[in-house]
Order: structure tokens, then sequence, then C-alpha cells
């Protein structure tokens, strides 16, 4: 008899039928069990109900061929109505369930190899725990027999070596005790997270990068990395619980404990325990290389395709277990019509290295060989050039892997204090690209260490059972034998070619827009004009001045402003002093740019002002004016002419301001104090603007007035901007430092550079070196 006619008339829930395999396996029973019905547990997400989301689901390719035009249902949603029952929920809170359901395949679940340890409780341990609670239910009052079929993994078996059986895993963890532990952990970290200790950790970490932009920047740092760290310590907890009770990793541990679970329902409902090795891309069904998102392999062929996987920590012997998740559904399907005992499960593994392995050295060969042919393109610099393979053991790459995060630290390290310039962010450019491929090769070498050296060979006597019992076609439409697969031509033929698909029409995408980046590299977007934002709004434009508009600091315009008005002795006095302070000025700047500025405005005490003015406009205003980006006057004018107002945010003395008077509608610069001789006092009548003073003047600005911040611009070079620059809808980051540079570009900031005419020179002093 055929599994159609065995599985004629049979009501089937499917849990996590959104997911890889419960998607698979949806797709197999509506096109092969044309009687059976399903019943789908999906959860609503956002503002899609659990039965949009199935129309959803059914409307996708691999289902094209099951509606429409030739078939029995005119489109996707008649399909549903005939052939799938919607169940609303999910584990966390399992819905009633139907009276009159004969099977369950629970194919939900957390597979991520490193989740937070209470969400593999709640996911692979309670929610089991649950679901099986309201099968139990669903049949309350009857003699009704419903066949649970639990999908869990092979890797259940933990950190064994040799022969695995398809039997129950050898342990005596007691479930109940380790959820409890594992549900409790998130208060107990959280807890941990807010203590004085920790707290002053992350406070210090971000005043660090964070205390130039404001106190408000650095306290919003420093819950980020609070939360950080409560997230990657639930993670390290759950891996280092798992791996002292002997498994991998928390996925396989809680799973293992899953199957615990089951095995206690088993003398109430007859079950059956399906474990899968690594599921990959279809061999054949629905279509040669099927595969949703990435799993577990494909990170890694991708990485080594772009030359970004110089070595592996694993044996070159060791087996690769790897199935293709057509054979898992196959292997499924054929479950599900046999009739297991009470009280005694039965149990599948659906793997390939007892009798078809794939060693590493295989796999390696045979992903080469793929892109061998088929390299990736980096334009310019022609195909990749492919790493070449020694496995030289785990310890080896795990050292070659510390010395390059050690070498990018100093490197990182170097790169934030040196002076900014287009070199120094390329630089940093390539630095973050890098450290993006260290903490690649981090994550998945300490993911997949265990499972790369591991020694394991999974017995799977009973699926091979299965898949001989099977008749007619029904070998060619449920095959679970994984000893028919060639390895060579399904890497190189069907699995590398899918996953490789949609990273290359990717790079043809990302290509043309780094063309066009590249184009209009420097070049601005085009303003928005008044009425687009609405009749009566206004659009602000607010600039900074040092490193913005013009190449200047206020140690350098500080000694504009004081040297001329001093004989040829005291320049020198003056210019010592402010060398031997230096050292202590750059540091206060780094600290506390408000204390630096006020340190260096003491040093106008007894200055007379209308003597300062007198100098500006007669000595400095031609050299400020020389100064000034071209670009920047430009850009300026543009505002002007689109009708935005103009402002000139700057913690430089008012008195350098004036020769910018003509450009902008508005100037708020330091103002300083004067006596009633109208001698400077050495200190400033208000706070200088900067950092998060600078958000706040300009909202304070806008509120209750027509100014739109949300279409509004701000220009400035520095990480202490950073406030100012997320106050408005269009930041721009101009020849910004490294840690402005990096965050412009996390934030997808227009970045551009504003050179200074070339005519100037940086050690020119107006009105000293004239003379």
């Amino acid at each position: 008899m055929s599994l159609a006619d065995k599985l004629a008339g049979k009501k089937v829930l499917v849990t996590g039928v959104t997911g890889f395999v419960g998607e698979a396996l949806l797709h197999r029973i509506i096109g092969e069990l044309p009687d059976t019905t399903v019943v789908a547990i999906i959860r609503p997400k956002g503002s899609l109900t659990g039965t949009a989301r199935m129309a959803q689901l059914l409307n996708k390719d691999i289902f094209n061929p099951f509606h429409g035009e030739g078939t029995p249902y005119a489109d996707a949603e008649a399909l549903g109505a005939a052939r799938v029952e919607v169940v609303e929920g999910d584990l966390s809170a399992v819905p009633e369930l139907p009276k009159d359901l004969d099977l369950v395949v629970h194919c939900a679940g957390d597979v991520s190899f490193d989740p937070p340890i209470h969400e593999a409780f709640t996911t692979n341990v309670l929610g089991t725990k649950s679901l099986l609670e309201r099968i139990d239910e669903s049949r309350a009052g009857t003699e009704r027999r419903i066949h649970y079929v639990h999908i869990s993994t092979a890797y259940t078996a933990g950190r064994r070596r040799g022969a695995i059986p398809e039997a129950p895993v050898e342990h005596t963890v007691d479930w109940r005790a380790e959820a409890e532990a594992g549900m409790a952990m998130k208060a107990r970290v959280e807890e941990a997270s807010r203590s004085s200790a920790m707290l002053v950790k992350f406070r210090k970490q971000a005043e660090k990068l964070h205390r130039r932009a404001g106190h408000l920047t650095a306290a919003a740092d420093t819950e980020r990395r609070r939360t950080e760290w409560v997230a990657k310590k639930l993670v390290e907890t759950g891996t280092e619980r798992a791996r002292s009770l002997g498994w991998t990793d928390c996925y396989t541990f809680t799973k293992a404990l899953g199957e615990r679970v089951v095995e206690e329902f088993a003398a109430k409902l007859p079950t059956s325990i399906v474990r899968p090795a690594i599921i990959e891309s279809a061999l054949q069904s629905p279509n040669a290389g099927w595969i949703e998102g990435f799993k577990m392999a494909e990170p890694l062929i991708l990485a080594y395709g772009r030359g970004e996987l110089p070595e592996f920590p694993a044996s070159p012997d060791s087996v690769v277990e790897i199935v293709p998740v057509d054979h898992v559904v196959g292997a499924i399907c054929a479950v599900m019509a046999t009739e297991p005992e009470l009280s005694k499960p039965e149990y599948y593994h659906v793997s390939s290295g007892a009798r078809n392995p794939l060693t590493f050295e295989q796999l390696y060969a045979g992903v080469r060989a793929y892109f061998s042919k088929h390299p990736f393109d980096l334009g310019e610099r022609g195909a990749v050039r492919l790493p070449q393979w020694k496995f030289p053991g785990g310890d080896t790459v795990e050292s070659l892997l510390r010395h390059g995060e050690r070498a990018h630290k100093i490197a990182d390290t170097i790169i934030t204090h040196v002076p900014r310039s287009e070199r120094t962010r390329r630089y940093a450019r390539e630095l973050d690209v890098q450290k993006r491929r260290l903490d690649f090769l981090r994550r998945y070498m300490d993911l997949y260490a265990e499972y790369a050296q591991a020694e394991l060979q999974f017995i799977d006597d009973n699926v091979l059972a299965l898949h001989n019992a099977l008749e007619g076609d029904d070998r060619e439409k449920f095959w679970c034998d994984t000893a028919i697969v060639d390895w060579q031509y399904y890497l190189q033929e069907v699995h590398c070619p899918s996953v490789t698909d949609s990273l290359r029409r990717l790079d043809v995408v990302r290509k043309k827009r780094n063309k066009a980046l590249a184009e209009s590299a420097g070049t601005l977007r085009k303003l928005d004009e008044p009425a687009t934002a609405g009749a009566d709004a206004e659009i602000i434009a607010a600039f900074d001045m040092d490193g913005t508009l013009l190449s200047s600091n206020v140690i350098e315009t500080y000694l504009w402003m004081r040297l001329p008005e001093l004989d040829s002795h005291q320049r020198v006095g003056e210019i010592g002093a402010m060398l031997r302070k230096l050292p202590k000025l750059i540091a206060a700047e780094r600290k506390d740019r408000g204390t630096f500025l006020r340190t260096i405005y003491r040093r106008y005490e007894g200055a007379d002002l209308e003597e300062l003015n007198r100098i500006v406009d007669e000595v400095l205003a031609e050299h400020v004016l020389e100064r000034l980006s071209g670009a920047a006057v430009r850009r300026i004018r543009e505002h002007k002419a689109a009708g935005h107002r103009t402002i000139l945010i700057t913690g430089a003395v008012r008195p350098l301001t004036r020769p910018l008077e003509p450009l902008f509608d508005e100037i708020v610069a330091a103002e300083l104090a004067v006596d009633d001789r109208g001698r400077c006092t050495g200190f400033l009548t208000g706070p200088p603007l900067v950092g998060e003073s600078r958000a706040a003047w300009i909202k304070h600005r806008a509120r209750g007035t027509s100014i739109d911040l949300s279409r509004s611009y701000a220009y400035a070079d520095s990480h202490s901007d950073l406030p100012m620059l997320t106050t408005v809808g269009n930041p721009v980051a101009v020849s910004p430092d490294v840690s402005l540079f990096r965050a412009a570009r996390a934030a997808r900031w227009q970045i551009v550079d504003w050179k200074t005419p070339s005519t100037s020179s940086r050690l020119e002093i107006p009105g000293v070196n004239a003379r």
C-alpha cells in the first residue's frame, strides 16, 4: 500500500510550518498526499493573522504548481481553505487543538546553535511539554490514538564518540531541574548586570568613547552595553551548562531534554522521534537546491568563496553529517505511516555518515572545485583568490585567530588617536572590514569546532528499513536512503550554485550602488525645497565651524587672535606656554570639550575685546575666508537659495565668526565676558555650546515654531557633534574623525570631504608671519 493510501483521510497537526523543514513537509503533503489534511499552528506576526501568514506561505514559488490554471484550486487562498486548517497560536501558549487529530508532527523549535538559555528551554523543552499536554487534552475521554512524531536532532547524542544507536540517549540529567534553573537565569543575569561593579564598567567604557558628545549619549551607550552583556551572558551560560553536562551547545542540550519530555508522554501517545543530522538544500524536491535561509554550512561556504576563511579547525578525515532536506521530509512522511507501540518510542536517524560518509577533506575539495570554476568577482581586483586549507588542527587555527584579534585591537587603538584624514578614514574602513571577518571567524569557530572535530557515527538502520519498505513509485516520492547521494555532484552542481545565487545577484546590485556612490563621492544630495515640507514649514541648516567649514582648531585660532597684539618677546613666551600645555590640553579635549574650551579661553584674560574685533576685521578676515572650503561655501549658498535658514553653531569665540556673518542668517558662538573697561575676564558669559548642548539648542529653537527638524540639515566633523547630527533628518558628516565616520557609516548618513584650499598653510599666523 502506498503512503498516500495509508495516510488518506488523516488529519495531521504540523508545528513550525513556516520554518525550513515544516515548509518542505507541507509541500510534500499537499503534492503527494492528496487526501491528507494539515492543521497548522501559526503565530500571528505584527498585523498579519495566522491565516494571512499561511496565504503568504502558499503564494511562494514552490507551491505555484498546486494552485491556479490547470489545478482544482483557483489561487493560494482556495488551496489553503481546502487543504490547511489554521490554528492561531504558538508554543508559549498552545491553543486548544481540534478533537479529530490523527497525527502530530512537531517541527517547531529554536534551531539556533547558541540561543539564550531561557529561550532555548522555553521553546525546546517547555514548549514541547505544553504541546504534548494539549494533545493529551484533545483526546481526553476517547480511545483515539494520536501518533506523535517529534523532530529532534541526531546531535542529542552529545560529545560522545563512535556508533550512536537509534535509541534513547543515555544520561541522568533531570530535565525539570535544568528547565527551572535555565528559566531563572534571565532574572539572575539581569540582576548581575545592574550591580554597581558592572554598571561602573559599562559606564566607563561608554564615557571613554562618548564623553565629548555628552552625558546622555554616554548613558544611552551604557545601557546598550548592559543589555548586550546580558544577551551575551545568557548565551555563554547556556553553552557552558551544556558542555558541563556533555553536550556541544545549548541547542543540542535542550533538544535532548525535550526528548526526555517526549519519552515521558509515550505511555499515553504512540511516539516516534526523528533525528536529522545537518539539514541542507534539497537534492530534488521541491526542486534541486531549494533552501530557505542560511543553515549550518552556508556561511562557511560563502566565506570560503570570498577568500575570508583561511583555515578551519577540522580533521580532514572527520565525517560531515549532511543530509538533504527532501530526504528528511521523505523519512518524516514514512514515519507518519507507521504505528508505534505505546510506551515504546521508535527512533530514526536521518543521516549519511554510516553508509555514505562525506569527510571534511571531500567537502573542501568539492567546494573549492566549484569556486575554482565559478569564482566570485571582486571587480577591478578580479576573481577571489581561494585559500588553500592545510587542516593544521584546532589549536593552530585558534592561535592564528587570537593573533589576528590582538593585532586588530592594537591597530584600532592607533587609528583612533592619529590625526584625521582621508587616509585615516580609509584605514578605519579597512579595519572595520577586518573586524567583521574576525568576528565572523570567532563566532563560527566557537560554534562549529565541536561539530568539526566530532567522531560520531549515527546508525540509520531504522530509516533504511523505512526506505526499503516503500512500495512502487514511493521510493522516488519519499526516498530517504542517503546512500544514493553523489556528494561531489550535490556540492558542485546543486548545493553551491543554490546558496551562492542570491549572493551573486546581491553583488550585482551592490556593485551598481557602489559605482553610483563613487561617482557621487563628496557630492551632496539635492536639497529639499521648503514647499515639500508643507507651506508653513521652515527648514534649518546648522553648520559647525572648526574642522567643518575651515581647517582650524581652537588652539590655532586662539593664536591667530592673540599673537598679533603681542610683541615678539611675548609671542615666543605665549607659543612656548601653549606647547608645554599641549599634551594636557589634548587629554582635556578628549575628556570634556567644554572644559577644554574654558581652559583655552582663560588665556584671553586681559585682552581688549574691541581690539580683538579690530584684529579680526583688519588682519584675520582675509585669512579666515581663505581657509574656508569652497564646497562648504557653495553648500551654504544652496541652502540660502532654497529658502532654508542657515545657522552657524560653534564653540569658537564671537569675534572669530565676524568674517562669516554674510553667509549665515544666525550665528551662535562663545561670548567672552568683559569687565567695565571692556577687558576680557578669561570667562564666558555662558557655557559653550558643545556636544549635547548643541542638540538641546536646536530642539529649543524649533520648539513652538514651524521648524521641521525631520527635514532639516546639520553638518559637523567631530564625534562630539553626534547628538546634533541625530537631531535632524538630514545629517552630514564632513571630513569626520574616525569615531564619527564609523557612526555615520552605521547610520548610513552622507559622508563628504570638504577640502581646504591648497593656497592656505596651517603654519601661517596672520599678522605675524608677514612681519
